[in-house]
């Protein structure tokens, strides 16, 4: 089997994958105890909305209706993207919507702190194996862990502290300052930075470690092997010996862990983005965990399984791709 069918095979698979997700999605939310829909429908009920809109609300979550009855309709609303509303006066604000606007925080936050920890991570972890025993090596090895062992709540503390309260260099809470046409894309989108740098830095400390450990590991294992023993001999020089052949043979482990790094980045980072109160979709989940808001979480967690599912189709065609030794069949 070529690439091309495999392509087809990965693809048919997928969405395999997508319906068993929708359906899990649904009868968790359907078997959880004491029915979370009927507790929206009666938190909806209470804001005093009219006997018309409840019973319109009712019927767009098929409530009363056996679940053979409900389920047709609630696949074909999460294939849609219509996760329905949030707000209990029907049709007011759609959750597709409340998503969306948090969606581009998020990947401004964990998408930059990501970016930098798989480069600095790998990068690091790489020469740190080919330093093994030296005191880089040592460093690299304790400052990694020690990061990646901290709490981010702490650490996100620590900085605040530090560089907010102590030095006043940056703002300790909040995504952004300016409004989007106060002064001009520029101001705006510096102010936006200005906020994003210490809840990156904590997400980038805690998260590179790990991919450091990593990369150290799968190089370390992979250094000893005959054709980097033969590129040696034939006089390659050591940064290509290392990043060319070691680095890009030792990378499948990496790759399985980076797409799983950024198929989760949509869930949000929940604490760090509650310690500086950044409008995330971390926060979202927070929040529609402790207000009951049902519809919220059945699309934040259904489109967090699509990250993830894509993530993973993306890592197994770069396989093939940085992988001679792969093959399609």
């Amino acid at each position: 089997m070529g690439l091309r069918g495999y392509i087809i095979k990965r693809v048919i698979y997928t969405l395999i994958l997508i319906i068993g997700v929708v359906a899990l999605n649904f009868f968790i939310f359907n078997a959880m105890p004491g029915n979370p829909l009927d507790a929206y429908l009666q938190k909806a009920r209470s804001t005093g909305m009219s006997q018309q809109q409840f019973n319109a609300l009712k019927a767009a979550y098929g409530i009363g209706l056996p679940w053979y009855q409900k389920f047709p309709s609630y696949m074909i609303s999460m294939l849609t993207f219509n996760f329905g509303y949030t707000d209990p006066a029907f049709g007011s604000v759609a959750v597709s919507q409340i998503i969306l606007d948090r969606l581009i925080n998020t990947i401004l936050l964990i998408g930059s702190a990501d970016i930098l920890a798989v480069i600095a991570g790998v990068l690091l972890g790489a020469y740190a194996a080919h330093e093994r025993g030296k005191l880089f090596d040592s460093v690299a090895i304790i400052t990694s862990l020690a990061t990646f062992s901290l709490p981010t709540f702490w650490m996100a503390l620590v900085f605040q502290a530090i560089l907010g309260f102590g030095l006043g260099w940056l703002p300790i809470q909040g995504w952004k300052t300016l409004p989007p046409v106060g002064g001009g894309p520029i101001p705006y989108w510096l102010d936006r930075i200005h906020y994003l740098i210490l809840p990156s830095l904590v997400l980038f400390l805690f998260t590179y470690g790990g991919f450091l450990l990593l990369t150290r590991a799968c190089v370390l294992e992979t250094m000893t092997e005959d054709y980097v023993l033969t590129a040696r001999a034939k006089g390659v020089k050591e940064r290509t010996v290392l990043f060319k052949h070691i680095l890009k043979n030792a990378s499948l482990p990496i790759i399985t862990n980076i797409a799983l790094q950024f198929g989760f980045m949509l869930s949000g980072a929940i604490i760090t983005e509650r310690v500086f109160q950044y409008a995330g979709l971390g926060t979202l989940i927070y929040q529609s965990i402790t207000q009951t808001e049902v519809p919220v979480m059945q699309g934040i967690f259904y489109i967090i399984a699509l990250c993830v599912i894509f993530a993973n189709f993306v890592a197994d065609l770069l396989y093939g791709l940085l992988d001679p030794r792969v093959r399609y069949g």
